[in-house]
């Protein structure tokens, strides 16, 4: 149990600001709008994937559908009831609100913003969100679960010092994660670039070839087991098509998370992958479907799993070069008219049979272009490993500092 210094205010969210809810107009489409003169309509795509301010939206609605909804001010702060459960966002801009949203405002007699937004935050918060979630009967947050959450507020120039040391290591991670955002634009870049053959590397002249994909690949047997029949622990390793889309990068490793199959589960040695064949998602939720992997250096014997793919090159070719290029526009572009579905996209084996690869005949210019991606992904990953390890330092801060447990110089 935490033990906050006596000095520190104990009170309730509800004690010391006002929550409501968002509302919307309906139908929303009828009162969308360009002019100028709309209002800010604030949706969860607006708010920041880092960072704390929403400062701009994608849309507008008329003023006649503000009288609909719910307003907000610059210095409120947002909850999000549903996804993202919680998160607290500080808005920058007015705008209208929808009913995904809570609004807590009136604070600033009681709390600093920036303070706020941390306690907001913290795991204590969330814990407290779930544990009346829970008890009122509904898995969303609403205002009456948040007006029961309870807060220590140590004195106002206190707040400052705490809410300055954290914004610190924010202001950091943020630098950081917009330093990756532009490595990963600018490996897109070359990725179309170098795929395409609009750029050429020194040293290499010879022509591309055009090959069918039904021609150049064998299509293997993938397993269909759902996330079930997967653990943490076991000998053989499972691609699913969940983690081709949203965990891994064009080439798997060692260095990758990959679940195993449940001791128990049936499999076939027929089934087994070996280095460089290409596995393809089937199924997304939008256009990413067809996204790929190719197999690398993984010392774990592994099948291909749940709507997946499974494709054994009949040619020679350079590790790591066919994940890129699968995933590259230049190959990927020949799916769109391929795509079915309308919640969920899918792509059939009959569909991309009907593809072309145009690629360098050459293997060495292959592998110097997958050694060139490659380099770019590894800084990539280190930035990243870098960023996890600040993040982790500001939660140890935050949990130090916002419980009186280190307490900074007054």
């Amino acid at each position: 149990m935490v033990t906050y210094p006596k000095e520190w205010n104990e009170c309730t969210i509800g004690n010391i600001m006002h929550v409501g809810r968002g509302a919307s107009p309906r139908p929303i489409e009828s009162y969308l709008t360009s002019n100028v003169n709309g209002v800010n309509w604030i949706k969860i795509g607006d708010a920041p994937r880092y960072g704390k301010y929403i400062t701009h939206t994608s849309e507008k609605i008329t003023p006649n559908g503000a009288t609909h909804s719910v307003s907000v001010n610059a210095g409120d702060f947002i909850l999000s009831n549903s996804m993202s459960f919680g998160r607290p966002y500080i808005l920058s801009i007015p705008g209208c609100i929808h009913d995904g949203w809570l609004r807590l405002y009136d604070y600033q007699d009681s709390v600093d913003k920036e303070f706020l937004y941390y306690v907001l935050s913290s795991p204590e918060t969330y814990k407290q969100y779930v544990a009346f979630a829970a008890g009122s009967g509904v898995q969303n947050l609403n205002k009456n679960v948040v007006k029961k959450v309870v807060v220590h507020l140590p004195p106002i120039p206190e707040q400052k010092k705490i809410a300055g040391a954290l914004s610190k290591l924010d202001e950091h991670i943020d630098n950081m994660a917009e330093l990756i955002e532009k490595k990963r634009a600018i490996r897109d870049g070359a990725l179309e670039d170098l795929m395409s053959g609009k750029t050429r590397l020194e040293g290499f002249s010879n022509g591309w070839i055009t090959i069918s994909f039904e021609q150049y690949f064998t299509l293997l047997k993938n397993n269909t087991y759902a996330r079930e029949n997967l653990s943490d622990h076991g000998t053989i390793g499972n691609i699913h098509y969940g983690d081709i889309l949203v965990k891994y990068g064009a080439v798997v490793s060692d260095s990758d998370e990959i679940p195993y199959l449940k001791k128990g589960v049936a499999f076939f040695d027929k089934w087994l992958l070996q280095i460089n064949d290409v596995i393809i998602a089937d199924t997304a939720e939008d256009e990413t479907v067809g996204k790929a992997i190719q197999i690398g250096h993984v010392s774990k014997p592994l099948v291909g799993g749940l709507h997946t793919i499974v494709c054994r090159p009949n040619y020679e070719t350079s590790y790591g070069f066919l994940g890129y290029y699968i995933n590259s526009r230049a190959f990927h572009d020949q799916l769109l008219p391929h795509i079915t579905g309308i919640k969920v996209s899918s792509v059939s084996k009959k569909s991309i049979k009907t593809t072309d690869l145009c690629i360098p005949s050459d293997t060495k210019e292959q592998a110097a272009i997958a050694d060139v991606l490659l380099a770019m992904d590894k800084e990539i990953d280190g930035l990243e490993e870098e960023r996890e390890k600040i993040i982790q330092i500001r939660e140890g801060a935050m949990d130090d500092l916002l419980t009186g447990r280190v307490r900074l110089n007054q």
